[in-house]
């Protein structure tokens, strides 16, 4: 989503970069571009004045104009006061008490029952015991939504229904969330299409009730300003905990990413990033601002792996890659070990240096082309996935009838195995240190 900006951020960089020594005219002629870009990127203009303001007091010192690299240290600068202005470190919720419960509010369409599922998914990765709570009682379908996502997960669930009072469903839930021996309580209460004094009172009269630990706002970041003035207006009401950014993974602008922690003092918490219960992503000022700059995020990438490769597969592989085993099926687990980290062009983006790469913003991987490459290992048998060598004409034939792809998409798929096999031996002749454990061979 911040792909324009830091398009012309690195433009901006690349220009400073070029003189040999910086002057206060051309600092302050690239600060004038990256004003220009956090506006167009709708980062609020107060906080655009307050940002370039800390940046020309630090750039125009010592620190810069007397450094051997005055362009370098102009970017280091930046990405410091860019972390700065997002909150510096990141934030977790607030779990307090047993059940400690946490409100979700915002405007109807921000998202908040799918984020309800999404940070039950993500306690339950902490080993907690997280319980559904629906508390909007006028969306149609919102309380079965909950109950949905609750079985999809196997969480508890409150038994709402439709004529029941938000207040009295939250009071009476917290003490079933504790017969159950459940100790996180999530509350999706109700929306409005705009902020109304109806549902203020219904949201104090629930904080009242239930004293939550933590009051998280769930915005959308499409809205961009708008969400930072929703943020402000709810933080002056409730006053909330945090914030949790949905549709980052949309094409919004993202100012308000940058805006909301200077605009509320109230940090982002999470970032929503897709529609999956496990597109959730705990906020970090410091790699954000990385991602903004172009510089990558390989330790968000890392976490990623570690939650979804499997540790014993991984050294089942690394102990057949040593001996030159890595078969077919090998080949299609490895490839769904990688999309269940995201899509291919996100993980590349998390890579420093990549994200700048001509070739990364003409590269559109075909994920349904990942789906081929399954369907076509799947339709062979399991003598053919062991030895590829058996795999004649009339098997290609026969292979690509079963998974609905041609015999040339079937010769490609051989034909790019046999080069990782080829490309594996040179690994184990020249030492694998290369690779590592459970190294991701595609």
């Amino acid at each position: 989503m911040f792909e324009n900006l830091t398009d012309k951020l690195n433009a901006t960089f690349k220009k400073l970069k070029g003189h040999g020594k910086l002057t206060e005219s051309n600092i302050d002629a690239g600060l004038k571009e990256v004003r220009i870009a956090l506006l167009e990127a709708d980062v609020h203009y107060k906080v655009t004045k307050q940002f370039l303001a800390a940046i020309r007091d630090r750039a125009i010192g010592q620190e810069v104009l007397a450094s051997l690299t005055p362009g370098q240290q102009v970017v280091k600068i930046v990405n410091e006061e860019l972390t700065r202005l997002m909150g510096s470190t990141h934030e977790g919720p607030a779990l307090i008490g047993r059940p400690a419960s946490i409100m979700l509010v915002g405007l109807q369409g921000s998202g908040k029952t799918t984020t309800a599922g999404k940070l039950a998914k993500f306690l339950l990765g902490k080993n907690r015991r997280p319980y559904l709570v629906p508390a909007d009682v006028y969306r149609p379908a919102a309380i079965d939504q909950l109950k949905t996502l609750a079985k999809k997960l196997d969480v508890g669930v409150f038994p709402s229904v439709q004529d029941m009072d938000p207040e009295d469903i939250c009071r009476k839930a917290v003490q079933k969330a504790r017969e159950e021996g459940c100790d996180s309580l999530l509350i999706d209460t109700a929306g409005r299409l705009h902020i109304d004094e109806a549902l203020m009172d219904e949201l104090k009269r629930i904080k009242a009730a239930v004293q939550p630990s933590d009051i998280l706002l769930v915005a959308d970041a499409m809205t961009g300003q708008d969400a930072v003035n929703m943020a402000k207006a709810f933080n002056d009401v409730l006053d909330i905990g945090g914030v949790v950014l949905t549709k980052m993974d949309g094409d919004a602008r993202g100012g308000a990413a940058i805006s909301i922690r200077a605009m509320t003092s109230k940090p982002i918490k999470f970032v929503g990033v897709g529609e999956k219960l496990d597109a959730l992503e705990p906020f970090h000022p410091d790699r954000m601002a990385s991602r903004i700059l172009g510089m990558g995020d390989m330790l968000s990438l890392i976490e990623k792996a570690q939650s979804t490769v499997d540790e014993k597969k991984a050294r089942e592989l690394e102990k057949k890659l040593r001996k030159s085993q890595f078969t077919l099926e090998d080949f299609r687990d490895q490839m769904a070990q990688v999309r269940k980290m995201g899509s291919i062009e996100e993980i590349l983006a998390m890579i420093p240096g990549m994200g700048k790469l001509k070739q990364m913003k003409q590269l559109k991987v075909d994920e349904r082309e990942l789906v081929r490459i399954t369907a076509i290992i799947d339709s062979m048998t399991a003598q053919e996935r062991q030895r590829h060598q058996i795999i004649n004409a009339s098997r290609r034939k026969r292979i690509a009838k079963g998974s609905g792809t041609t015999v040339q998409q079937v010769n490609q798929l051989l034909k790019s195995y046999v080069q990782v096999l080829k490309m594996m031996k040179k690994l184990n002749k020249g030492g694998f240190k290369a690779f590592g454990r459970g190294g991701l061979p595609i």
